[in-house]
């Protein structure tokens, strides 16, 4: 699959769909392979280590850096810009590391976990949301919704060994981000300065959207967190990646023909193919009747089959460029829902390694 699956090229974006099978995309990825075998440079050969213990009460921003050396006297290190590009670059360079892991890319996963850290956000009782990183803890991580992304939070432990200084927090929103940029995505903006919780800030289970309802149960949990129909819709684009599993949510197959690159594609399916209902033993989900390789969930469908909805699948379906620009202007209200940034927290833009 995995193989297969990297022939897609990123020039897809402006193709018509029957031309994503034939260009091959390989070639942008092979250029971009040396990242997973290069050293990320900044790592510390100086015996200096990070002292966390002090973060809080550096507010977060700023860490101790303690040495070896007795003698030596702890440094204060406040994290730039400089030193969270450095993390984006470990992250991306170790995307495609794995040939046989889904579709050759953890991208997806990793859009996923910022995904669902962030959207347990409850406006009225400002709890939930990326600030914390509480699926570090049972019950939570536990959450049916939340399934499989155990992968994801695995993959991120070394970069949090490399740079311990990052909070959890960050480093998941930071991970979405770049996957979403390196899978040809639009730029994402970010702030840092969340802080981990501990497991008392875990929230109840069954504030992520279920793929099994309709656009009622969508409208009550997306409005929870803030967002308009719009918006809903917007966010929803983000099925254009990755791909569902039976031993994780039950479902089986990609939204696209294209799962680890981003386009309005998923708009375009929805509304050019034919679905039908999925005979197999699994939970209720559609099918394209034309290749039977596609798949849609309930939740899928209710986008198409709401009136108010369909309006932006339209919009979105007919411009990619304006999906891309209201996608990360949603991605990144989604991301900093309930985080007490600082005054005057930065926000910044990186670059992509192998887009």
């Amino acid at each position: 699959m995995a193989s297969a699956t990297r022939t897609f090229t990123r020039a897809l974006r402006t193709s018509a769909r029957p031309a994503i099978n034939a260009a091959p995309r390989a070639a942008f990825r092979q250029s971009a392979r040396f990242y997973s075998a290069k050293p990320t440079g900044g790592s510390s050969s100086n015996g200096l280590l990070y002292g966390l213990a002090g973060a809080g009460l550096l507010g977060g921003g700023a860490y101790y850096l303690y040495s070896n050396d007795s003698n030596v006297a702890p440094k204060l290190f406040v994290p730039k810009f400089e030193d969270y590009q450095k993390v984006y670059n470990e992250i991306a360079g170790r995307l495609e590391e794995k040939e046989d892991y889904d579709d050759g890319s953890y991208g997806p996963v990793l859009v996923r976990l910022a995904w669902h850290a962030s959207g347990t956000y409850d406006k009225e009782t400002g709890t939930g949301g990326s600030n914390g990183a509480t699926m570090r803890f049972s019950p939570e991580s536990d959450h049916g919704a939340n399934a499989g992304l155990k992968a994801a939070r695995d993959f991120l432990e070394p970069v949090k060994a490399k740079f311990p200084w990052i909070t959890y927090s960050d480093l998941w929103i930071l991970a979405g981000v770049c996957a979403i940029q390196e899978m040809m995505g639009p730029t994402i903006p970010y702030r840092a300065g969340r802080q981990d919780r501990d497991v008392a800030a875990c929230t109840p289970d069954g504030r992520l959207p279920d793929a099994a309802q309709a656009q009622d149960h969508l409208r009550n949990i997306f409005y929870r967190m803030g967002f308009n129909d719009q918006e809903i819709v917007a966010l929803c684009g983000a099925h254009a990646l990755g791909r569902c599993h039976t031993d994780r949510s039950g479902y089986s197959g990609p939204w696209t023909f294209s799962p680890t690159v981003l386009t309005n594609d998923y708009y375009k399916l929805l509304l050019e193919e034919k679905w039908q209902w999925k005979k197999w033993n699994g939970p209720k989900q559609y099918e394209d009747k034309k290749t039977q390789t596609l798949m849609m969930l309930p939740a899928d469908m209710a986008i198409i089959q709401d009136k108010k909805f369909k309006e932006w699948v339209k919009v979105y379906a007919a411009d990619n460029d304006k999906f891309f620009q209201d996608f990360s202007a949603v991605v990144k209200k989604l991301f900093e829902l309930g985080v007490p940034f600082k005054e005057g927290t930065e926000t910044w833009t990186f670059k992509p390694v192998n887009a």
